[in-house]
């Protein structure tokens, strides 16, 4: 495993290395946002999977959580669109159980896995 800490918008991973990368939670503008996921996507080797989680635009709506300005909240859409070159294997708001004052809600939350062909 190798693990870096760096400023994926500035700094992004060594192209073709890798056969997992996960952007979890990281909420950007969309022009930072296309950075990085054009960053992940170019870090897979062929066959690497890129995984990216993270609070959906629909979560202010429909669920509770995360940040509250729609502008760096993601939709499975927008993901899939900055992954292009990749076979996209899921995309979907997923609900995610959470306790809150004793009770049970859903946070909402983009899924996107997608894989570079081999």
């Amino acid at each position: 495993m190798d693990w870096r800490v760096a400023d994926v918008t500035v700094d992004p991973p060594e192209p073709g290395r890798y056969d997992l990368v996960l952007v979890a939670y990281l909420h950007l503008p969309a022009a930072a946002r296309a950075t990085v996921l054009a960053g992940a996507r170019d870090a897979l080797r062929p066959g690497g999977t890129v995984v990216v989680v993270g609070h959906d635009r629909a979560n202010l709506e429909g669920g509770v959580g995360g940040p509250r300005e729609p502008a760096i909240l993601l939709t499975p859409e927008e993901v899939t669109a900055g992954l292009d070159g990749l076979r996209v294997r899921r995309a979907e708001t997923a609900r995610r159980p959470v306790t809150v004052d004793g009770g049970t809600v859903d946070a909402l939350d983009t899924v996107v896995v997608a894989t570079r062909p081999a």
